[in-house]
């Protein structure tokens, strides 16, 4: 039976002049797209450009929420309650949604942004304020994440999770991310990410910075679209997707085969 695979990015994370990542060629490229949403980054004019780009593609659109931290780029850790990570992952989906609704295109996934998304997976407090949003929200929409806390709250209250694998970052025998602190965090040789992937396919694993195998069963895989040189990596795994035996299709398809 062929494997199918969503291949994602995270895509629409410049803010006014200034741009972050090749989107024009990397999001014809892709199957989904995970949009930011105008607190990590992103604002209502790439937002609304993202999203049409993305409609006009064929590209699912996806919601990218994150801490309220352009300057961190969203990427370092804001003490907040479960209450307030709901408010503020409840308004970042309403602004996403505004503009999938004018461009008459459905919104179809949710996936946490930078140190939100990484302490989802660990603690409780930040897991439940998502799954909070998303079930007030449109508790049909998928949650995608690597496994981790939120996977179990969002399961135990009957909402879809799908499994995403980070082609470009490093992992903890555990299962959770290397730190972006650490040396090694993200992978920047090419044939090594493709090696990974190709492993995955085949096996259902990836290894760990320790040499340690662990299970990664992936319904996505993303690539960081603000990676040096995303677009020809871009390329070329899905090349290697396809070698590997896999197809190429939106998480829909892959959750609804």
């Amino acid at each position: 039976m062929t494997r199918t695979i969503d291949l994602i990015a995270d895509v629409g994370e410049g803010y006014g002049p200034w741009g972050l990542g090749d989107d024009a060629e990397l999001l014809p490229l892709l199957t989904s797209a995970n949009i930011a949403c105008g607190f990590h980054a992103g604002d209502p004019a790439v937002m609304e450009s993202t999203v049409s780009r993305c409609r006009d593609l064929g590209v699912a659109v996806g919601a990218h929420p994150g801490f309220d931290d352009r300057r961190g780029f969203g990427r370092r850790t804001i003490e907040m309650t479960a209450d307030e990570v709901r408010q503020d992952v409840l308004y970042q989906l309403g602004a996403i949604s505004a503009f999938a609704r004018a461009e008459q295109v459905p919104l179809e996934h949710v996936t946490p942004h930078g140190r939100l998304g990484n302490l989802s997976m660990t603690d409780r407090t930040y897991a439940t304020g998502i799954v909070d949003a998303v079930e007030k929200f449109d508790p049909t929409l998928p949650i995608v994440t690597p496994p981790g806390v939120i996977v179990d709250i969002a399961r135990a209250r009957g909402l879809t999770v799908a499994r995403l694998v980070l082609a470009d970052r490093a992992y903890e025998p555990d299962g959770t991310l290397v730190s972006r602190r650490r040396p090694g965090a993200v992978l920047h040789d090419p044939e090594e990410i493709l090696d990974r992937l190709a492993q995955l396919v085949e096996t259902d694993t990836i290894t760990a910075v320790d040499g340690t195998v662990i299970p990664a069963d992936a319904d996505s895989i993303l690539l960081h679209g603000d990676t040096p040189g995303a677009v020809s990596l871009a390329l070329r795994i899905r090349d290697t997707l396809r070698e590997s035996g896999a197809r190429i299709a939106p998480l829909r398809e892959v959750l609804n085969p």
